[in-house]
C-alpha cells in the first residue's frame, strides 16, 4: 500500500504544511496541489464541496505527491466511509466533543476487529494498492476537532481514544467556544489563544499529532516554532480573492478594506 507520508514526517518531526480546497473544481484542486503543500483538504464543511466534487479533486491531486485529507462535515460514519473508499488518506472531523463521539470516528475509519468499517475501498485500491484493506488501519491519518466546550472539558478522555493520531484545532469555533469573537490568529492573552496552548501540551503529552488552522504564513510559522506538527495557511478562494483584490487596488490606487475573516 500507498505510505502516508505525513505520518513519517510526524515521526520525523518534520512540520507538515497544509493547502485547504473549498472550491469545488477538479483544476483548482490540482492547481494548488502543484504549489509543494505536503497535504491538501477538501473542506466538505465549509466549503461548497459535495461528494462528485471532491472524487474529482482526489483524482487530481492524485496527480502529484501531496497526501490528500478531508474535512468531513460531520461525525458521520457513512461520510466518512464513502471519502475514504475514494481515496483519501487522512480524515478531520468536526466537533468531537468526548470519548464516545472520538471513538464513534475513529472505529469509522478502521476495518473489523479494530472498528466498523464497511469494506468496499473503491478507489482506495486504486490509489492506495491492491493490498489496501491489509494496511490502510495503519495509514489513515485520523485528526479529531477540538473546538467546543465540552470538548475543552473532556479534553483528556478525548485524547485517550484508542487509534486516534491527533487532534484539530479549528480556531473560530473554539474562540465562540469560550465567548470570543470567532477568527484565526488569535492574540496571545486572549481566552482563545490559552486554549490553543493547553490543547497543545495535552496533545503532545499523548504523542498526538497537533495541527491548527491559521489565517495568515506569519501565524503558522509561530504555530510551528510552538510545537504544531501541522500547519493550514488560508484556502484556495481566499489565495484567489486576496491576490484578486491586492492586483485590482493596486491599478485603481483604491483600497476596500481588511480580508474577511472566513475561510
Amino acid at each position: 500500500m500507498r505510505k502516508n507520508k505525513l505520518k513519517k514526517m510526524f515521526k520525523e518531526g518534520k512540520p507538515i504544511i497544509n493547502g485547504w480546497l473549498q472550491i469545488p473544481s477538479a483544476f483548482s484542486a490540482e492547481v494548488m496541489s502543484h504549489q509543494g503543500w505536503d497535504s491538501c483538504t477538501i473542506d466538505m464543511q465549509h466549503g461548497v464541496v459535495d461528494y462528485s466534487n471532491a472524487l474529482n479533486m482526489l483524482q487530481a491531486i492524485s496527480s502529484t505527491e501531496v497526501t490528500p485529507l478531508a474535512r468531513v462535515n460531520w461525525n458521520e460514519p457513512g461520510q466518512i466511509m464513502k471519502i475514504l473508499d475514494a481515496g483519501c488518506y487522512g480524515i478531520i472531523c468536526p466537533m468531537v466533543s468526548n470519548r464516545k463521539e472520538a471513538e464513534n470516528f475513529v472505529n469509522a475509519c478502521l476495518y473489523p476487529p479494530k472498528g466498523y468499517r464497511s469494506f468496499g475501498p473503491i478507489r482506495g485500491l486504486l490509489y492506495g494498492g491492491n493490498d489496501y484493506a491489509k494496511h490502510s488501519d495503519n495509514e489513515i491519518l485520523k485528526l479529531a476537532m477540538i473546538e467546543t466546550k465540552e470538548a475543552l472539558d473532556k479534553l483528556d478522555e478525548i485524547l485517550s481514544t484508542p487509534n486516534l493520531d491527533g487532534i484539530y484545532i479549528g480556531p473560530a469555533d473554539l474562540s465562540l467556544a469560550v465567548g470570543e469573537e470567532p477568527g484565526f490568529d488569535k492574540k496571545e492573552g486572549t481566552k482563545a489563544f490559552e486554549q490553543i496552548q493547553r490543547i497543545l501540551e495535552a496533545a503532545k503529552n499523548k504523542n498526538l499529532l497537533a495541527g491548527i488552522h491559521n489565517g495568515s504564513v506569519d501565524y503558522a510559522k509561530k504555530m510551528v516554532s510552538l510545537g504544531f506538527n501541522l500547519v493550514t495557511i488560508g484556502s484556495d478562494q481566499r489565495f484567489m480573492s486576496a491576490g484578486s483584490k491586492q492586483a485590482v487596488e493596486s491599478i485603481k490606487g483604491t483600497k476596500k478594506g481588511p480580508d474577511s475573516k472566513g475561510y
